[in-house]
C-alpha cells in the first residue's frame, strides 16, 4: 500500500470560529442545503459527530458519485481540527484502501480564515495515483464546499 499526501490552503472571509461552526460541527445539515446538487443527505450510522462516529453521505442524483461512508477520528472544537476518513464508497474508486482528511482553520490576516488541508490518499496493492488528477478533484470539490458556505454565511451574517 502507498500513500500519496495533497495539501491544500483556501481563504475565506469568514472568521475560524464561524467557518468551523457551520462547515464542520453543522455541516451535516447545512451543506446538503447550499451545495444540494452536490450532496443528497448525511446520516450518521454510529454515534453522532464525536470520534469514531460513522455517517453515510449520500450524493445528489447525476453526480459520478453515489455515496460514502465516513470515519470521524479527531475533533477539537478549541483549536478548530477535524480529521476523517473516507472509509467505503465510490470516491474510493476500488484503487483506495481509504482518504484521510485533516482540516485546520487559522485566522488569516485579513480577518477571516485560512482553511489548510491535508489529504492523504492510501492506495490498494501497488496502484499509483495521477497527482494532477488528485489536485484537480480535490480544489474543485474543496473550492465548492468551502466558497458556497463562505457565500451563505455571507449572506445571512446572523445565521451562526
Amino acid at each position: 500500500m502507498g500513500v500519496f499526501t495533497y495539501e491544500s490552503e483556501i481563504v475565506t472571509a469568514i472568521p475560524p470560529a464561524k467557518m468551523f461552526k457551520a462547515c464542520i460541527l453543522d455541516g451535516d445539515t447545512l451543506i446538503p442545503k447550499i451545495v444540494p446538487q452536490v450532496f443528497n443527505s448525511v446520516e450518521y450510522l454510529e454515534v453522532n459527530g464525536e470520534p469514531g462516529s460513522l455517517r453515510k453521505v449520500t450524493f445528489a442524483q447525476g453526480n459520478q458519485f453515489n455515496y460514502m461512508k465516513q470515519k470521524v477520528e479527531a475533533l477539537d472544537t478549541e483549536k478548530f481540527e477535524y480529521i476523517y476518513s473516507v472509509i467505503e464508497g465510490d470516491p474510493l474508486m476500488n484503487m483506495l484502501d481509504k482518504i484521510t482528511y485533516e482540516i485546520k482553520l487559522e485566522d488569516s490576516p485579513g480577518g477571516g480564515s485560512i482553511c489548510k488541508t491535508s489529504s492523504k490518499y492510501y492506495t490498494i496493492g501497488d496502484i499509483e495515483l495521477k497527482e494532477e488528477a488528485i489536485k484537480a478533484g480535490k480544489e474543485k470539490a474543496s473550492g465548492v464546499l468551502f466558497k458556497s458556505i463562505e457565500a451563505y454565511l455571507v449572506a445571512n451574517p446572523n445565521a451562526y
